[in-house]
């Protein structure tokens, strides 16, 4: 597993889509740090990730996850990994492991607007822990979606369409229609904001993101025994 997360992470960086989705996602975060908090005076950062989840995580995502399988069908490196020693489950959470890394880089680099705030007024550090681990539960159930997507299509872009709607889906219907409210994972990570830590929405996040986790595995397994 450690030798694909090492293959992943070097193919990211050895192309501009690493480099494109830390650098979007750094100025994301910058945008909303100034408008959530410099703008209004505020030293609260919990509207800060609030705001990241809803709109940034919907275009970092796909970016991330689209190439992941797909992307090996695309440019004829499939067969390597249906026959690499490596297992499918290995594999697929090599994949995860490695595109949850880059959307945790720009999270950590949060923490610098954490001392800027610092210098003025002490933020609510337990707020900011469990805002912190919500975005991340968040982020592994989005990627653990991207990465399935992936895995059912021959296209990265069709994969990117998919996960876009997945995720615009389950942050922004359940808006309007109260009816599917209980299907929104934004309102999920909003009890982390409020600085608890909701063992329900801890228990969901970790379940889907194993569902997808497994879901991909077994698809790709299938394609490796048709080969």
């Amino acid at each position: 597993m450690l030798a694909v997360i090492k293959r992943e992470l070097k193919s990211y960086f050895c192309s501009p889509i690493g480099y494109i989705v830390i650098g979007i996602s750094l100025v994301i975060y910058s945008v909303f740090f100034y408008i959530t908090a410099v703008k209004t005076g505020s030293i609260d950062l919990t509207n800060l990730f609030y705001c990241v989840a809803m709109y940034g995580l919907m275009f970092m995502v796909p970016l991330l996850t689209m190439w992941s399988f797909a992307g090996e069908r695309k440019t004829g490196t499939e067969q390597l990994i249906l026959t690499s020693p490596v297992s499918m489950l290995g594999v697929t959470l090599g994949k995860f492991i490695s595109a949850f890394i880059l959307v945790l880089i720009p999270a950590i680099c949060s923490v610098m607007y954490f001392g800027i705030l610092s210098y003025f007024s002490m933020p609510n550090i337990p707020i900011y822990l469990t805002s912190m681990l919500g975005f991340i539960l968040l982020s592994m159930a989005y990627i653990s979606w991207g990465i399935l997507t992936s895995s059912i299509t021959e296209s990265p872009i069709v994969s990117l369409i998919l996960t876009f709607i997945g995720i615009f889906l389950t942050t922004w219907i359940p808006q309007y229609v109260t009816a599917l409210s209980d299907f929104s994972l934004i309102n999920l990570f909003i009890k982390f904001l409020m600085g608890t830590i909701d063992i329900a929405a801890t228990v969901t996040f970790i379940t889907l993101t194993i569902l997808c986790i497994l879901i991909t595995m077994i698809v790709m397994q299938r394609r490796k025994s048709v080969k």
